[in-house]
């Protein structure tokens, strides 16, 4: 009977053995399964990440060439030399000014999506200056003026220091930031 109880408490002691060696086996193997799986998922993500920047960057960068020709456009240069036309009287080139501005900003505004929030709003506060700048140079003049003087008036105006100036420089520095 000895032999018997020593026997099922070596058995029992095993099966013990063979119980805790298993259950410490499937937690370990747990462990390294979901670790395996959270490396697969990250290196999933980060793939995913470098092909949506491959698809963004040139989007972004075709968005900040395409605002700075904006600014460039409604610059007063270039603003007053592709709008005044002979013969135009100073209401007529005021009007066509303030609406080529206005057309140009309309046929950006989807570039808003891929500018920082801080540039876009310096953009379109440059464009409001401009709108503001051709506005109150021809409310200085008599509607009798030549549209020449108006010209001459924006850029004395902006002689200094072009509204479009300093949202040049903030997209400068934005690029710079992200590229640089």
């Amino acid at each position: 009977m000895k032999t018997i109880l020593f026997v099922i408490i070596l058995v029992v002691a095993m099966l013990a053995t063979l119980a805790i060696a298993g259950a410490i086996f499937h937690a370990v193997a747990k462990r390294w399964f979901k670790n395996r799986e959270k490396e697969q998922l990250l290196r999933l993500k980060m793939e995913e990440r470098g092909e949506t920047l491959r698809v963004v960057t040139p989007l972004r960068l075709q968005a900040y060439e395409r605002m700075a020709l904006f600014l460039e456009r409604i610059s007063p240069n270039s603003l007053v030399l592709r709008c005044y036309q002979p013969g135009m009287d100073l209401k007529l080139l005021q009007g066509v000014m303030t609406k080529n501005i206005r057309d140009e900003w309309e046929h950006n505004l989807s570039q808003q999506v891929y500018v920082s929030s801080t540039l876009w709003t310096r953009i379109r506060e440059a464009k409001d200056e401009m709108i503001n700048l051709v506005n109150s140079s021809a409310v200085s003049l008599s509607d009798t003026s030549d549209p020449t003087r108006l010209a001459a008036t924006i850029f004395a105006s902006a002689a200094d220091r072009s509204p479009v100036d300093s949202a040049l420089e903030a997209m400068h520095k934005e690029l710079n930031e992200l590229f640089g």
